[in-house]
């Protein structure tokens, strides 16, 4: 009861294309559901977005917050990256402008004073609080009419406890204690693995078009990942092309 519960997702209809955010917030004994839209935008922005909101709506509060998210690379830029960002004057290690830097930037403000619990989740897992962000950010992304839920928790129709019965060892993942197995990148149907973000993020930066990127941090994740995204493993231990 002392703590705050937040499950978010983003999603897009192509990457740039329409896109959604969702949210969910449990605050004391109350939960609130939050979305929104944008016409031309990319799944990595709507899932910034979501945090944004997402925190935006937590006020003077001194209470621990459980941010319940399955984007990696909103966990690995908030808890990493941004600092090397900020020391390097907003530059990657490519020496390249940081993508989305707008929303980094919102997303620090708003995190600012807050105490937050960084937990990675598995997407597609049946993990309710997640999939019912997916629900309402898709729903947004696709412009069907969609009811948020405001009032008490005993009201919620969804169980946002079910955590550990998701298929994800332990039921949740802590990212800032865990060290990746792999990273992936799906660009234009062509997925690699590689062993650093610096390698992967060589592969997705600045592309256009159909990109998605994930960190693993086992095999058995590594697997999941390949399964949610249709794609299964070459001859060649670190190339992957073949579609189911």
């Amino acid at each position: 009861m002392n703590k705050i519960v937040i499950f978010s997702d983003g999603s897009s209809r192509g990457n740039p294309g329409p896109g959604g955010w969702g949210v969910i917030v449990v605050l004391k004994d109350n939960v609130t559901e939050l979305g929104g839209k944008e016409i031309h935008t990319t799944n990595n922005r709507m899932e910034l977005l979501g945090a944004i909101k997402a925190l935006s709506f937590i006020k003077k509060n001194k209470n621990e917050i459980i941010f319940y998210t399955d984007s990696s690379y909103v966990i690995e830029g908030i808890t990493k990256w941004i600092y090397g960002w900020q020391k390097n004057n907003w530059k990657n290690s490519a020496k390249e402008d940081v993508a989305n830097r707008d929303l980094w930037e919102k997303l620090i403000k708003v995190s600012k004073s807050k105490k937050i619990k960084w937990i990675h989740i598995g997407g597609h897992i049946g993990i309710s609080g997640n999939e019912r962000c997916d629900e309402i950010a898709t729903s947004f992304a696709d412009n069907t009419k969609i009811k948020l839920f405001k009032g008490k928790v005993l009201n919620y129709g969804i169980n946002i406890s079910n955590i550990k019965g998701s298929n994800v060892k332990g039921g949740t993942k802590t990212h800032n204690t865990e060290k990746a197995y792999s990273y992936l990148s799906l660009v234009h149907g062509v997925l690699h693995i590689d062993k650093t973000w610096a390698e992967c993020e060589k592969r997705v930066k600045g592309v256009k078009g159909d990109v998605k990127f994930k960190k693993a941090t086992s095999p058995d994740e590594e697997k999941e990942i390949l399964k949610m995204w249709g794609v299964k493993k070459t001859d060649d231990s670190k190339f992957y092309a073949t579609m189911f």
